[in-house]
């Protein structure tokens, strides 16, 4: 499709969960004009998270983490041009050049591109061997090293991303040394009560984790032999796979005068400061209610979603502000976390159980009130909480949160 130009009522930029379920809401809302995705990937729209967990593992094949049959997209009469990325956007004149030489132009634009992986700063980064976790081509690339003979990995990073791939990892034989440069696992995201727990959990699974360190370069000349810590240790391995944050992807937005720095700038219905266009997902930037109003971006499925409808809605007229509990989740081993509300600020925590049953519930709390939950394989907790949190519940008595045996909702 080089040199040629496409038109479409409505362009929809990233093929992730955002873009997606863009495409299905303006359909569900009755949009009748035409629809095109674009997206980067070569594969149909799929789901992300299990990249670094049942697809990674061999549990699930692609199908089974495709978002909707191939087939359903031509149903809805929604066209995919994939293997393309937007270079350019010309506002003015509503138009958009792709990295494959041709152009789009569109009434109304949704820009879901997400971010890409934050690359490693250090020497010998761009070495065969080391690998990012944010696309189908990672994860394949992934298993094909473990195929080839792979069975020493260093995993950087402590966050999620991280910690998933090193359960996997395990569950897969290979031997693994996990190196975090703060002093314990998930510190930007949870509590010290979470963070133990993993650490013992992922010792216990035979993970070697090392806190408090950087890593100083990546060794090897043909491919990865090793990593070399800020320490001077030297630690061999045969594939490394980092896992430290993304990078939004909204160059093109920002170069065409979209407002933004972490990230785009986004209102409550999701328009960024160019006219006719939107942006939803990890890239956008916005008020969240659940963060007393603070400008944040968020990345994970539910936000995305959620957004996705908003845009959809305001596009067909109906101007909803975006307003949606934040909720995650991580699978590692055979433990389930699902987190409710965002733990922003927080200056108390309560624990909720026994971390030792392996069943437990870490609740936020800031000036009395709860704002978050993290649940570990607690599903009731977890959905009681969620409208707890909905329900806008002042300050309860701690006596009652700490009480696993005190249903949350019935401190609604």
């Amino acid at each position: 499709m080089a040199s040629t130009t496409q038109h479409a009522d409505v362009v929809i930029v990233g093929t992730g969960h955002g873009g997606a379920q863009a495409a299905i809401a303006l359909r569900q809302h009755g949009h009748e004009g035409s629809i095109l995705m674009i997206g980067r990937d070569d594969a149909p729209p799929y789901e992300r998270p299990p990249l670094s967990k049942e697809y990674l593992a061999g549990d699930k094949g692609f199908e089974r983490i495709m978002i909707r049959p191939e087939k359903f997209w031509s149903d809805k009469q929604i066209d995919l041009r994939l293997g393309a990325a937007v270079t350019a956007i010309d506002p003015a004149r509503h138009t958009l050049t792709l990295s494959d030489g041709g152009q789009v132009t569109y009434r109304k634009l949704i820009w879901s591109g997400g971010g890409d992986p934050r690359r490693l700063p250090v020497p010998g980064a761009v070495l065969p061997g080391v690998f990012y976790v944010r696309d189908k081509r990672d994860a394949d690339a992934m298993m094909q090293a473990l195929a080839d003979g792979a069975r020493r990995a260093v995993v950087i990073g402590g966050g999620y991303i991280g910690l998933e791939a090193a359960a996997v990892l395990r569950k897969l034989g290979c031997g693994v040394v996990l190196v975090e440069m703060l002093d314990r696992l998930l510190a930007r995201v949870a509590g010290e009560e979470l963070s133990t727990f993993y650490a013992e959990e992922h010792r216990r699974q035979g993970v070697d984790i090392r806190l408090g360190v950087g890593v100083h370069s990546v060794l090897g000349e043909d491919r990865v032999t090793g990593v070399r810590l800020d320490n001077g240790e030297e630690v061999p391995c045969d594939m490394v796979i980092a896992g430290i944050g993304i990078v939004p992807a909204v160059a093109p937005l920002i170069a065409a005068g979209a407002a933004g720095s972490n990230g785009v700038d986004v209102d409550f219905c999701c328009r960024t400061t160019l006219d006719d266009i939107y942006a939803i997902g990890d890239c956008a930037a916005h008020a969240n209610d659940f963060a007393d109003g603070a400008v944040i971006r968020l990345e994970s499925v539910q936000n995305a979603h959620d957004m996705a409808n908003t845009v959809a809605k305001a596009i067909m007229g109906e101007k909803e502000p975006y307003h949606a509990l934040p909720w995650f989740w991580s699978n590692q081993y055979d433990l389930k976390l699902q987190t409710a509300g965002l733990n922003l600020g927080y200056d108390q925590t309560i624990l909720r159980g026994d971390p030792e049953s392996r069943k437990f519930t870490v609740v936020y709390l800031k000036a009395g009130v709860p704002i978050a939950f993290d649940c570990v394989s607690t599903m009731k907790d977890y959905v009681q909480a969620r409208k707890l949190l909905e329900s806008g519940c002042g300050r309860i008595d701690p006596a009652l949160l700490a009480d696993p045996e005190v249903a949350l909702k019935d401190l609604i």
